[in-house]
């Protein structure tokens, strides 16, 4: 009951904030107002190259849309606005087997749809800098990240406080009740991935703290109602060199226990559960997960050594959708640094070492043009009655922004990525994107 009313008790701590005085600075409803709309095309190939699953391959195109309309605030001392973004995917080319969990298109009947579409309001108001939004939301925080990976992308509803009247402090926190993946028209509520029943409340609240201008933690609190509550730290910091040179570290540390249904299993047994390795063959949540890297950047290289570890008790967990009715909810992202093209390597148990370069060809006259590639491995995956597993993914990323004329910001994209598993099918997986954003308002 306690943890529970701990983001209830921070709703009110970071509204109280609000006796600041009002932002001159807005304009009003009308003259602030922005409206964009992004285009993107994704050319999707996944090939399972084992196990006894026919077809083994998923190779789709599909073409997204994204209408997004931001107002500014009425004038006054309290500003009311609303936001609202409409989405629509159409696509090119699918069927003769080739649609097989791309978690891009929504499934209707055996093969892929022709288009899906959805439509997202969001009311907000805002006193001094302070900030209320209640709808359609896509979330950055560590505890739960809306997944943008295919076409259009994942989104909640519910209600966000975002306050910055405390000057370094950025407190945070809400209440989200439910979610349209990436590949659906249609609202679920939350789960974790295993789970096969869902729930309408997860509560969050924290903040990020600035305490030097190279130096910022961060905590936050999250509850998933009938599966989990969640505690995160972070620590970033960046250490200038010299003029061109910096070190950047990043520590990360979650520390994840079931609550409500998940904690009996009698609640287990209904659904509320999670999926993979636990410690009693339960399906009970029970893990600490830390991530520390660092990375070396110099002109136009940047190079990233880290380590990672999640413990015995069970995978690490953050909402997934992927196990309810709808298949088309599935797909998230995780805040760890091992979160990569097919594999997030957060299995109980599992220590990921992973390796980084990348490389900016501005320094050489080409901008816009970027290049990276990344290695992981992963070792130590508990598994029942039989020996610990291991898994590697190696990753390649191709990005080029046009930089003037014609088709100035027109992004393109080529990625490449192989995974070998033994706690998985072996992937071969490669991307091809185009990404334009076109300014209306």
């Amino acid at each position: 009951m306690f943890k529970r009313a701990i983001p209830t008790l921070f709703l009110i701590a970071t509204g109280s904030t609000c006796a600041q005085a009002a932002d001159t600075g807005a304009h009003g409803f009308l003259e602030d107002s922005k409206a964009t709309l992004s285009m993107r095309t994704l050319y999707f190939n996944s090939d399972n190259r084992d196990g006894s699953a026919a077809p083994s391959k998923t190779e789709e195109t599909a073409q997204g849309f994204v209408l997004r309309y931001e107002s500014g605030f009425t004038q006054g001392a309290v500003g009311f606005g609303l936001d609202a973004q409409a989405l629509l995917g159409v696509t090119l080319d699918s069927g003769g087997g080739r649609h097989v969990g791309s978690g891009m298109i929504p499934s209707d009947g055996d093969g892929a749809a022709e288009s899906w579409s959805s439509f997202g309001p969001t009311a907000k108001m805002r006193l001094a800098k302070t900030e209320l939004r209640y709808g359609t939301l896509l979330p950055k925080l560590p505890i739960l990240i809306s997944n943008d990976a295919r076409v259009l992308p994942q989104s909640f509803t519910g209600t966000q406080i975002t306050s910055k009247d405390i000057e370094g402090l950025t407190l945070t926190s809400g209440l989200l009740e439910y979610a349209v993946g990436r590949a659906s028209t249609d609202r679920t509520g939350l789960s974790v991935a295993g789970g096969t029943q869902d729930s309408n409340k997860f509560y969050f609240a924290g903040g990020d703290y600035e305490v030097t201008k190279a130096m910022k933690a961060q905590y936050y609190f999250a509850q998933l109602e009938d599966f989990y509550n969640q505690n995160f730290l972070g620590l970033t910091h960046i250490l200038p060199i010299d003029g061109g040179s910096t070190i950047t570290t990043d520590l990360r540390y979650f520390r994840t226990t079931s609550s409500g249904a998940n904690s009996s299993a009698a609640g287990r047994a209904q659904g509320y559960r999670v999926s993979g390795y636990t410690e009693d063959n339960n399906g009970e949540i029970d893990n600490s997960t830390w991530a520390a890297m660092i990375t070396y950047a110099n002109g136009g290289h940047a190079v990233t050594l880290g380590h990672q570890r999640v413990s015995d008790g069970s995978n690490f967990v953050q909402p997934n959708q992927g196990n309810l009715p709808d298949k088309g909810a599935g797909g998230g992202s995780v805040y760890l640094p091992s979160d990569r093209m097919i594999q997030n390597f957060a299995r109980a148990g599992e220590q990921t070492s992973f390796g980084q370069y990348a490389y900016d060809f501005a320094p050489l006259g080409v901008p816009g043009l970027k290049a990276s590639i990344v290695y992981l491995k992963g070792t130590d995956i508990k598994v029942h009655n039989a020996g610990d597993q291991s898994e590697w993914e190696r990753d390649m990323v191709l990005d080029y922004v046009i930089q003037a004329g014609t088709f100035k910001n027109v992004a393109f994209s080529l990625r490449n990525g192989q995974s070998n598993s033994d706690a998985g099918r072996d992937v071969d997986q490669s991307r091809f994107i185009i990404n334009y954003t076109l300014s209306l308002l």
